[in-house]
């Protein structure tokens, strides 16, 4: 149970306050996220790293000497914007290029990749690694599918060990993908966590039974099994993760490894003691030789009842960056020179949106979209909480949470924008980003495409006909298939957003009016939505569980199409 909180929309914004304020001789906040209070030398490559908020010490306890420059900290186990990435970013970015590091969960890679090709575009070199230490979450054929958990931290350091030291972007890239090549982890959950304000956990565990392979969002695992006792937890974690030794090592005789046995957020540390011992007895009598290991909590998940164990096959040039001197809010190891460099200046990151005067009829057209944002934000509204549950089947539950709170924001702007006397197409764009930057995580990120698509599309000049209307949802969907890569029958918002975005067409083709033509192409997405019911998730952290959500529809696709059916209700009231 979480029992701390005031607004538990506000969470992550006041966490992030108080961290700052608790370390501020080694942090300083910008929006989206931590970096370190004093610049990297000029020329530097600098470690950006990030996720959603609720893992702490991940991520902005991981930020300062001999780990991250910056943090880009989302909502509550949601990812980070792609603009809350660039603002952490350009903070940093010292000219010798900047190194993007994060696990591998689809917001964070939607988002991620959104600000580096930003970034790019401004001329800034940037790379990524992106972590799949965990083992449960795909078997080794797919290892790029896999979830990025504790193995995260090891990847972290060798990245920003290596930057520090002065290596090109070149190296520093190598170094990294070396380091994820070598980490593995297993964990175990005895019970679900709880949110913010939430009244119950997001998944819960029989009493006596354990969840082998669990995610740090809440995922319910891949299996569950009779709890054991701390020396049989020890022996199945070694001997899985033992199964699956790197290529790279030739014997597990004699190797060297780092060592982190985490908890979750409820074990409590005497029982991780207890554990590792026995974890340490088990690897020694393999004849491995264990190199500075780490007991205590590395990456959590609010109050979850679990434990993982990471093992670090290290080479030599990688031992180096295990051990190397390290001082954060929640990681230090040895001694290190304080920082005394030049203290960052984030003021010229400020870059309000330009609100482009529209014509007074792309004007008209922009207080029905206007009208259209409220419709869709009540709907939500009402709907929060079921989609929630929703999304929980098979996922984190954070779906109708994420939702309104990009839409909350997306009115937001949307009616400063209406205020500037801004046309339609300025309005979508400004409010799409507007979402995609306060919801942030996979949702937010594709929404934010779909109103910057349909906004290019119908700009600020002409009065919106069916055909262009129906040419701004086929460059919508073109823009989320482009980045989120799912294709129809994948059991995502792509299964309401083809055929609407079809039957809208064929209404233009047939001459019909755009409330006629939206009404028509409703029924269509209202059905396909609930068909998504049949459907096996392909995609996302859905897809390690999609036996659980047979018979119950994909909550993305239901929020599309209660928005599609509240817009039109607008149209037809506004547009008759």
């Amino acid at each position: 149970m979480t029992y701390l909180f005031n607004d538990p929309t506000k969470f992550a914004n006041e966490l992030v306050e108080g961290l700052v304020a608790a370390h501020s001789s080694r942090l300083f906040r910008v929006d989206g996220g931590v970096i370190r209070r004093h610049k990297a030398k000029p020329g530097q490559v600098v470690l950006v790293i990030g996720g959603g908020s609720g893992h702490y010490p991940a991520f902005g306890g991981f930020v300062g000497s001999g780990m991250a420059h910056g943090a880009a900290m989302g909502n509550i186990f949601a990812a980070p914007s792609a603009q809350q990435i660039c603002n952490v970013a350009q903070a940093v970015n010292s000219g010798g290029g900047i190194l993007f590091c994060y696990g591998n969960y689809a917001g964070d890679v939607l988002n991620f990749n959104q600000a580096q090709e930003r970034l790019r575009a401004l001329g800034v070199d940037v790379r990524t690694v992106v972590v799949t230490d965990d083992t449960a979450s795909a078997p080794f054929s797919e290892k790029h599918k896999r979830r990025g958990i504790a193995g995260t931290l090891p990847v972290f350091k060798a990245a920003a060990v290596a930057a520090d030291s002065g290596k090109s972007l070149d190296d520093v890239f190598r170094i990294a993908t070396a380091a994820n090549d070598r980490v593995r982890t297993l964990g175990v959950a005895f019970s679900g966590c709880t949110l913010p304000g939430a009244e119950k956990p997001l998944f819960e565990v029989e009493i006596g039974k354990m969840e082998v392979g669990m995610g740090i969002h809440g995922e319910p695992g891949l299996y569950r099994l009779d709890a054991t006792t701390a020396d049989g937890l020890a022996a199945l974690l070694v001997d899985k993760l033992l199964a699956e030794i790197p290529a790279v090592i030739s014997s597990p005789k004699g190797a060297r490894i780092g060592v982190i046995f985490n908890g979750l957020g409820a074990i409590k540390y005497e029982e991780l003691f207890v554990v590792y011992r026995k974890i340490d007895q088990l690897l020694s009598a393999r004849g491995l030789i264990i190199a500075e290991p780490e007991v205590g909590e590395l990456i959590t998940s609010f109050d979850m009842a679990g434990v993982s164990l990471t093992l670090f096959w290290m080479n030599d040039e990688l031992e180096q960056t295990w051990i190397a001197a390290v001082d954060t809010p929640a990681f230090r190891r040895g001694n290190v020179t304080p920082s005394s460099g030049e203290a960052v200046d984030t003021t010229a990151l400020k870059n309000p949106h330009q609100l482009n005067t529209g014509s007074k009829q792309s004007q008209a057209v922009a207080a029905v979209v206007f009208a259209a944002f409220e419709a869709a934000w009540q709907v939500i509204d009402k709907n929060q909480d079921e989609l929630g549950r929703l999304d929980a089947i098979a996922g984190d539950g954070d779906h109708g949470i994420g939702m309104h709170r990009g839409l909350t924001a997306a009115v937001t702007a949307a009616k400063e924008a209406l205020v500037a006397k801004a046309g339609a197409g300025t309005l979508l764009k400004v409010s799409g980003d507007a979402w995609s930057d306060q919801a942030g995580g996979t949702s937010g990120a594709l929404w934010g495409v779909i109103l910057r698509e349909l906004g290019d599309v119908l700009g600020d000049e002409a009065r919106p006909s069916t055909s262009a209307i129906a040419a701004g949802t086929a460059a919508a969907l073109r823009g989320v298939t482009d980045l989120g890569k799912a294709q129809t029958g994948d059991k995502t918002m792509i299964d309401v957003l083809h055929p609407f975005a079809a039957a809208l067409a064929c209404g233009a083709s047939r001459g019909l009016s755009i409330p006629d033509a939206w009404a028509a192409a409703t029924i269509i997405a209202d059905e396909a939505a609930q068909a998504t019911a049949r459907l096996l998730p392909k995609i996302g952290r859905a897809r390690l569980h999609a036996e659980k959500s047979i018979d119950s529809p994909d909550p993305g696709a239901i929020s599309m199409a209660l928005i599609i059916r509240s817009v039109g209700e607008v149209l037809t009231e506004r547009c008759s």
